[in-house]
């Protein structure tokens, strides 16, 4: 090689030179990008779309259509077509009265209940952040077992602590000074109810919450919070400033997550109510059974399930808006 061709005396405008700065005459490998078949993830998910639409997509349906018809007790029984009446089961659910007191009486509790859960949720995970590791791992196990119990378990032991004969909680309580709590039945007096039922479903909700926050707790950078607080911020500043932003979208999947279990409410209503509550403890979920099961308006029933569905399908509708969001910021 000539000294007129060799790489040190190349101007910089050379062809031979790299552009980026790489040593001439190396050739980058190429970069070949492994593009999958569109059609790879559908066939992946498609078992679980088949059982999905197995298990959820046919009574659904049938459910819809049932809404539309007349099912009584006689056409159960005989094995009838039953007649189609249109749209008079929503008309007839919807100018009734009882009705909507039902659903702002599911609001109302879902609203509270689930607002109790996230503030208790988040403060349990701040505080598992300063305790010592042996007493983290503690906490966790312990709500671990907690939100693995299911629903009618939990639900049996609330209803035996709260009994008005031999309730644990009414013996506690009357232990207290100027307090006669002896054979109190925490259900005469709706308000009283409804926080029994809500203790039961933010004692149960808690773990998925305190949990979850804990885990997204990890993410916040601890140099943020070590110059927050050489900076003079108190601790309620950081939680303000710092933390509550960082946390935002995983507050905001957690809460949706909330609404829409509580909102359909049955089991700790129904099993704390011997499986007849009374008006005043009625929510939607509890509500349709009722009218369907208890009194055989299947037709009528089905239609106030519909209407739960769809009031819920806002809530899943923001769910999915903010699952994505986060997708593509991630």
């Amino acid at each position: 090689m000539s000294v007129v061709d060799s790489p040190a005396t190349r101007r910089p405008d050379d062809p031979g030179r790299s552009q980026q700065g790489r040593v001439p005459g190396h050739v980058a490998p190429k970069r070949r990008r492994q593009r999958g078949s569109s059609s790879t993830p559908w066939l992946l998910a498609l078992p679980a779309l088949l059982l999905i639409a197995g298990l959820l997509g046919y009574p659904l349906i049938r459910m819809l259509v049932l809404s539309f018809q007349n099912m009584r007790l006689r056409e159960l029984l005989s094995g009838r077509t039953p007649p189609w009446v249109g749209f008079d089961q929503y008309t007839r659910v919807l100018t009734d009265g009882v009705f909507w007191a039902v659903v702002g009486r599911t609001v109302a509790f879902t609203f509270v209940s689930v607002i109790i859960s996230v503030v208790f949720g988040l403060s349990i995970a701040l505080l598992m952040r300063r305790v010592t590791r042996g007493v983290r791992m503690f906490m966790v196990v312990a709500m671990m077992f907690v939100w693995a119990l299911p629903q009618l378990v939990a639900a049996q032991i609330f209803r035996w602590m709260t009994d008005s004969d031999f309730g644990v909680v009414n013996y506690l309580v009357d232990k207290l000074p100027g307090v006669d709590y002896q054979n109190h039945s925490w259900f005469v007096n709706p308000w009283q109810g409804w926080s029994v039922i809500t203790t039961l479903v933010v004692w149960a909700g808690i773990p998925f919450l305190a949990i979850t926050l804990n885990a997204g707790l990890t993410q916040v950078p601890k140099e943020l919070l070590e110059a927050a607080t050489v900076d003079g911020a108190t601790p309620w500043q950081a939680l303000r400033n710092i933390i509550l932003p960082i946390l935002k979208p995983l507050i905001t999947i957690v809460t949706t997550l909330s609404v829409i279990w509580n909102f359909g409410l049955f089991t700790q209503a129904w099993v704390l109510r011997d499986g007849h509550p009374e008006p005043q403890f009625q929510t939607l979920a509890t509500y349709s059974y009722t009218q369907a099961f208890g009194q055989s308006r299947y037709s009528l029933g089905s239609a106030i399930a519909v209407i739960t569905v769809l009031l819920m399908l806002g809530v899943m509708i923001f769910y999915i808006r903010q699952m994505f969001r986060i997708g593509e910021v991630d």
